[in-house]
């Protein structure tokens, strides 16, 4: 009884579909019904090849939360306990509007070129394909600017959240060089083909997330406040728009939107999954934002990284390893997009060998590599990546986008999708998304990209382009000792990580050792 009404209700959504949308259904199932032939096929299938809108749901929440959950408590410390909660409030309820413009501009354009009988079967249709098919090449150009840079950027920011979480655990190493190291790992993300491939990882993603807020949150209470702490923000101007501009960083997540939903094998189910996801995403930062904020209030400004200020123990560095593994898997999120955009540029989108793929893909990493060790500043660069990137590329250009798409009445009577009654039809959709375009130009690009970039700039002042430590507890000057005596404490580090490969390297040179003026110009900089 239960598989036919499953089946009468699929039958229902592909009689809703549009045409080219139900003959793509038709050939993933049949494609599906071939894969799961073998039990080896069904092993796969089910650990490794996903399109189901619970897949979509795990990655789209496993996407929106990462690194960015440790970021939060110091946005608050910003922003003060009610505009933070005020902030993720409204600006997860705005990200959840775009992302459903996006969804209903990609059925536009897919139902449109399957219509003159265009196959996608092995095209990945992205973004600036949208826009450039319904309105033309220089709204193709501007999307594919912003899209790129923003993904490059949050690409970066994991990168630098991987080196920021693994001191906490191992600080023998510098944050640069596990910059290195972490940079290395990332670039085996080249060997996943498309998004399709990230079902497992999207559900473990989501679950090593859930335990680390959780963990910041039970922790943060246990521990208590801190002695004579300070809940003063808001203090500036300046401060109070960096900590909204990383929250309005948090929640545009969807610039992958147009990948997940090609990955799905029903793309028309995605309408209202970026707002359930969104709504879960919600129970995991107000909670472990708003706990560690009350326990240790202004000492989050001076610790972007909300770890940091935790006591270490098991706990503690069990969090730490889930959300480098988690790291990684949101890298290989923001990073699939550019490899696709390479791939295309290059001529290799169509090759079906995974192996050449990959290779061609290793040129993308470099860029990313270079830029986190230049910028190491976790937490400021969210919120100018926010300001200057994600207000664009997911918010102002995807209402603009939606405007300008049905602004015909032939266009809005025919088209796949209308907007729904509860925000008021056609008439509605125009005045939120104007809402919205002057919200996040004026706040958001405005104000936020003024805070952001001030901020910014001070961090480069106070550390340094590449700089070797950023926000590392100075270490109390020792006196000088001879070298001799030093090498014994380096030497079976080194020797155990490397094999004795980098001892040379690590070695202490025999120089004399620093003036105390000396000390004083690195702990300036953060070295």
């Amino acid at each position: 009884m239960a598989s036919e009404t499953m089946a009468a209700g699929s039958a229902a959504d592909q009689q809703k579909a549009p045409a080219g949308l139900r003959r793509y259904e038709a050939s993933e199932e049949e494609g599906e019904e071939q894969a799961g032939g073998g039990g080896k096929s069904r092993l796969s299938g089910l650990l490794w090849h996903g399109g189901s809108a619970y897949d979509a749901w795990f990655s789209c929440a496993s996407n929106q939360v990462a690194q960015v959950l440790l970021t939060l408590p110091y946005s608050f410390a910003q922003l003060g306990m009610v505009s933070g909660i005020l902030f993720q409030l409204f600006y997860g309820l705005l990200g959840s509007w775009t992302a459903y413009l996006i969804s209903i501009l990609y059925l536009e354009y897919r139902t449109r070129k399957e219509k003159d009988k265009v196959d996608f079967r092995n095209h990945v249709i992205q973004w600036f394909e949208v826009l450039d098919g319904l309105l033309g090449k220089q709204w193709r150009n501007v999307g594919l600017a912003f899209n790129c840079t923003f993904l490059l950027f949050g690409s970066v920011i994991q990168l630098i959240g991987c080196a920021s979480n693994i001191y906490y655990v191992n600080d023998r190493l510098d944050k640069r060089t596990w910059t290195y190291v972490f940079g290395a790992c990332c670039a085996t993300t080249v060997f996943i083909p498309s998004f399709h491939n990230y079902r497992v990882w999207s559900f473990l993603g989501l679950l090593m997330t859930t335990y680390t807020a959780w963990y910041i949150a039970v922790a943060s209470i246990a521990h208590g406040q801190v002695e004579g702490v300070r809940h003063s923000g808001p203090t500036t101007i300046m401060l109070y728009f960096t900590g909204a501009t990383n929250i309005l960083y948090t929640f545009g997540g969807h610039a992958v939107t147009v990948e997940v939903m090609h990955a799905m094998w029903r793309p028309q189910k995605f309408k209202a999954i970026y707002l359930l996801a969104t709504l879960y995403v919600l129970t995991l930062t107000l909670p472990s934002a708003s706990a560690a904020y009350w326990a240790f209030g202004d000492e989050l400004l001076t610790h972007s990284n909300a770890l940091s200020l935790l006591p270490r123990d098991a706990w503690r560095d069990a969090a730490v390893v889930l959300m480098l593994i988690h790291q990684f898997i949101t890298f290989g999120f923001a990073c699939t997009p550019l490899y696709f955009v390479w791939e295309k540029l290059i001529g290799l989108h169509h090759c079906r060998s995974l192996c050449k793929r990959a290779a061609a893909r290793l040129p993308v990493v470099v860029p990313i590599w270079f830029l986190a060790i230049i910028f190491p500043f976790f937490g400021p660069i969210n919120s100018a990546v926010g300001s200057l990137l994600v207000s664009f590329t997911v918010y102002i250009i995807p209402a603009m986008a939606h405007m300008c798409t049905f602004r015909s009445p032939h266009a809005r009577e025919n088209a796949v999708e209308r907007p729904p009654r509860f925000a008021g039809g056609w008439t509605g959709a125009y005045v939120i998304n104007s809402f919205v375009v002057a919200w996040v130009l004026v706040v958001g690009f405005g104000f936020g990209g003024w805070a952001s970039i001030t901020n910014f700039v001070q961090q480069v002042n106070t550390f340094g382009l590449f700089a070797k430590c950023y926000q590392c507890p100075h270490p109390a000057v020792p006196s000088p000792l001879p070298s001799s005596s030093m090498a014994p404490i380096y030497a079976p580090f080194i020797s155990n990580m490397t094999g004795g490969v980098l001892a040379p390297i690590f070695a202490p040179s025999p120089a004399p050792a620093p003036t105390i003026h000396h000390h004083h110009r690195h702990h300036r900089h953060g070295l």
